[in-house]
């Protein structure tokens, strides 16, 4: 069936996606390392802020996506929410970012919490009527997973985007690495990231037009719950989501402190971009040709990739920590691991949702009922519970290895010195790594790499007991089910 939407239309709902990941990457990458690092805050604090953050966000979903079925106006159900979502957290984004440095002790902690909370209440306003507006201007089948596909990969490409331009970006913006030329840096960057945001969904607003008898289905936390304790093949793979992401995302939100503060060197943020960027290309082409190899190449089946994933992951982590305590000078003995661990990543987004849509169809013979809407509302769910984790064991990290008072020595040697943090950092060309001891490198290099580790063998023993859709049962369950429609 030929699709209904023009170019422009997929365009401008790409140009969304594209917008809407920029700003979930710069706070799901950078917010602890800028109020921890930047501002002062306490690392545990600012960890339990994001645990509890998240964790509210996760619950909240469901919630919106009642709020976003419910409304009836002039210009439809979604679009109002998608423009005022991304209005309030554009604005929230730079708020957040523009902390004002005269802020200390509970006051910067309090900034801390209401402008972050805030901020994932607002994303999730705008979040959920996105997604969910897809079936409200296409006409299903492949038009409907082709824009799917479309608006996944713009995704990727905001997240790319952020991951390796915002260093080096701050730094410039701001006129240096010192913490004064930091906050401005992330003041002017935020507010850069916030304009584009706007534009690019008021681009999508303006040029997608949804039905006016457009339905949503909504999911409640008690659905999800309900559908996980009746579905084992969807508490399996959630599960195996939970493990995997929460090894992911605690070296994610590490790396930016393993270059600052090990690898080192004054030239640190120019290694950090050039390992992101090398790091975002390969997760890229592992999803678009890798996995085609693997699976339609080698006919490989995907509980084996899945599994290939998960030792490529591990193997990565183990050669980074085997390196870590080598003489790392060249940056590009650190693309070897990362080749591995980005690769793996970007298979495994694809491999766990493909899994997560099989046990749609293993629910429905099973139980009888196809919770299609509620399986895939957990893959959010899940995806911002553990990152909620993952943030608080790197603070903790953070914290116990002494890393988060490097800083505090700074301070010191300025103030003995009778002359300001800057000033001291200029004219004393202030290395950071050099200044943290070799106990809390070690502390640093172990949790980013060795409790990711021991994390994945738990996703493996976790998902060789329980999980049974393989290729073949998939094929067998899709057999039952026809049948079964044709008997009536």
């Amino acid at each position: 069936m030929k699709s209904n939407l023009t170019l422009g239309q997929k365009i401008a709902y790409g140009l969304g996606a594209v917008g809407k990941d920029m700003v979930y990457m710069l706070s799901a990458s950078y917010v602890l390392y800028y109020f921890q690092d930047v501002m002062g805050v306490n690392a545990i604090a600012m960890g339990v802020i994001l645990l509890i953050a998240r964790v509210f966000d996760a619950f909240n979903d469901p919630v919106m996506g009642v709020i976003v079925a419910k409304t009836k106006t002039r210009w439809g159900k979604f679009r109002p929410w998608l423009l005022i979502g991304t209005l309030t957290n554009a604005v929230i984004l730079y708020l957040m970012f523009a902390c004002p440095p005269t802020l200390d002790g509970a006051g910067l902690v309090a900034y801390a919490a209401v402008t972050y909370i805030l901020w994932g209440v607002t994303y999730t306003m705008m979040d959920i009527p996105y997604w969910s507006m897809i079936p409200a201007f296409t006409e299903g089948g492949k038009e409907r997973e082709g824009l799917t596909t479309l608006a996944r990969s713009c995704a990727g490409v905001g997240s790319a985007i952020i991951t390796i331009i915002t260093v080096m970006t701050v730094h410039a913006l701001g006129g240096g690495d010192s913490k004064a030329a930091e906050i401005e840096g992330f003041k002017w960057f935020s507010l850069i990231v916030s304009v584009l945001f706007v534009i690019f969904t008021v681009i999508t607003c303006i040029k997608i037009k949804e039905k006016s008898t457009a339905e949503m289905q909504t999911v409640s936390v008690g659905d999800m719950f309900k559908a996980l304790i009746r579905n084992d093949q969807a508490m399996t793979v959630t599960i195996a989501i939970v493990l995997i992401n929460s090894s992911i995302y605690i070296t994610s939100n590490l790396v930016l402190y393993f270059f600052k503060y090990d690898f080192g060197g004054a030239g640190w943020d120019g290694s950090y971009t050039l390992f992101n960027t090398f790091g975002g290309g390969i997760q890229i082409l592992s999803m678009m040709a890798l996995y085609p190899f693997l699976r339609n190449g080698l006919k490989l089946s995907n509980t084996r990739i899945f599994y290939i994933c998960l030792f490529m992951s591990i193997a990565g982590y183990a050669v980074l920590l085997g390196l870590a305590f080598t003489n790392m000078a060249n940056v590009f003995l650190l693309f070897i691991p990362g080749f591995f661990i980005f690769a793996a990543a970007g298979l495994l987004n694809i491999l766990t949702t493909v899994f997560l849509a099989n046990t749609v169809d293993y629910g429905e013979l099973k139980n009888n009922t196809r919770d299609e809407s509620v399986i895939f509302s957990m893959q959010t769910f899940v995806v911002k519970l553990a990152s909620g984790v993952a943030a608080f064991v790197a603070s903790i990290c953070l914290q116990f290895t002494g890393i988060t008072n490097i800083e505090d020595k700074v301070k010191a040697a300025a103030e003995a010195a009778g002359i300001t943090i800057e000033e001291y950092a200029a004219q004393n060309k202030v290395i950071y790594s050099e200044m943290v001891e070799s106990g809390a490198k070690v502390g640093l290099r172990m949790t980013m790499t060795i409790i990711p580790i021991i994390v994945l063998f738990v996703a493996i023993f976790w998902f060789r007991k329980k999980f049974i859709l393989t290729d073949e049962k998939v094929l067998e369950i899709s057999d039952e089910l026809a049948e079964r429609r044709k008997n009536g």
